[in-house]
C-alpha cells in the first residue's frame, strides 16, 4: 500500500509554493524516473533512505534525512531502500528564495542534503516525526512555510509574470515578454535566471513538456503527431527527441511503463513518473 496525500496552499504563501504532499509505502517497482516540472522540491525524510540521482550526473545522494533537488530541466532517479516516509514541499518556479531562502541558480541540476542548505530543516524535521497523521504533518509544513525568507519582491513579480506568459504560451519570444515587462531581453534573461534557476527559455521547454504529459491518457490512444502540433513542435521527430531528454524515456517507454504500473486514476495523478518494475 501507498498512501499519498497532496494539498495545496493558500494565501500568499501559494505563490511560493505549488503543493506540499505525505507519502508513505512501497513504490510500484525498484526505482523510478521523475521528470522536471521547472520546481525546486524539497524533502524531509522520516523513515528509510531515499537515493536520489539527477540524471546523466556522477553525483548520487543517499538521503536519510532529507534531500533537496534545485531546478533542473533532466529527470531525477528516485529509489527508495526500503519503504517510502516522507514529507515535501514543491515550490512554484519562482518560489525557491522566498519558500526555503535558498539562491535557485546555485541550486541548478543538483541534489543536495536538505539540513545542510536549509536552517530550518532540523526543527521541521523533529516535529514532523512526532506528527501521528498525514494531516498535522502537512498542517506543520503549511505554519513553517506561512513565514517567507527575505526576498526581492520587484524581481520575485517581474518573473512571476513571466512565467505566467510563459506557462500560457511556451513558444512565445522571450523578447516579446521582456518588452511588455519593460525591461530588455538579456535583463529579463539575467533575473530570471537569478530567481528561476533556469533560463526563460529552459523553463519554457520544461512547461511546454509538462503540459503534453499531463494532456496524455496512457490508457488510451495517443496522437503524437497530433500533440506535437498542438503544442507547437515543428514535427513529431521534434517532440520525441525532446521528450527522451524530459523524461530519459522514449514516448513509446513511457506509455508501456505507466500502463503496465497505474490504472486510468492513478495515470491521471502520475504525469511525468517513470516507473521501473521489478
Amino acid at each position: 500500500m501507498f498512501e499519498y496525500v497532496s494539498r495545496e496552499v493558500g494565501g500568499e504563501t501559494g505563490r511560493f509554493v505549488e503543493s506540499i504532499w505525505f507519502a508513505r509505502g512501497q513504490i510500484t517497482g525498484v526505482r523510478e524516473r521523475i521528470a522536471p516540472t521547472g520546481s525546486t522540491v524539497a524533502a524531509l525524510v522520516l523513515g528509510d533512505p531515499i537515493r536520489q540521482t539527477p540524471d546523466g550526473a556522477a553525483d548520487v545522494l543517499v538521503a536519510d534525512t532529507g534531500f533537496l533537488i534545485g531546478p533542473h530541466d533532466r529527470p531525477i532517479v528516485n529509489e527508495p531502500l526500503g519503504e517510502t516516509y516522507c514529507v515535501g514541499i514543491v515550490t512554484t518556479p519562482v518560489g525557491c528564495r522566498p519558500a526555503l531562502g535558498l539562491a535557485p541558480a546555485t541550486l541548478r541540476g543538483r541534489v543536495v542534503d536538505l539540513l545542510s542548505v536549509w536552517p530550518r530543516a532540523g526543527a521541521v524535521r523533529r516535529g514532523l516525526l512526532t506528527c501521528r497523521t498525514p494531516d498535522t504533518a502537512l498542517d506543520l509544513i503549511d505554519a513553517t512555510l506561512s513565514r517567507p525568507e527575505p526576498f526581492d519582491r520587484t524581481a520575485f513579480e517581474r518573473c512571476e509574470a513571466a512565467v505566467a506568459r510563459l506557462s500560457a504560451e511556451p513558444t512565445r519570444p522571450v523578447g516579446d515578454i521582456a518588452a511588455e515587462l519593460g525591461v530588455s531581453h538579456s535583463h529579463l534573461d539575467r533575473q530570471f535566471t537569478e530567481q528561476v534557476g533556469l533560463s526563460p527559455r529552459t523553463l519554457a521547454r520544461t512547461l511546454r513538456m509538462r503540459q503534453l504529459l499531463e494532456s496524455i491518457d496512457v490508457h488510451g490512444a495517443v496522437g503524437w503527431a497530433d500533440k506535437a502540433a498542438d503544442l507547437g513542435w515543428s514535427d513529431q521527430a521534434h517532440l520525441i527527441r525532446d521528450f527522451k531528454r524530459h523524461t530519459g524515456v522514449t514516448p513509446s517507454e513511457y506509455v508501456a511503463a505507466q500502463r503496465l504500473t497505474y490504472d486510468r486514476d492513478v495515470a491521471a495523478e502520475s504525469a511525468g513518473f517513470v516507473p521501473e518494475p521489478m
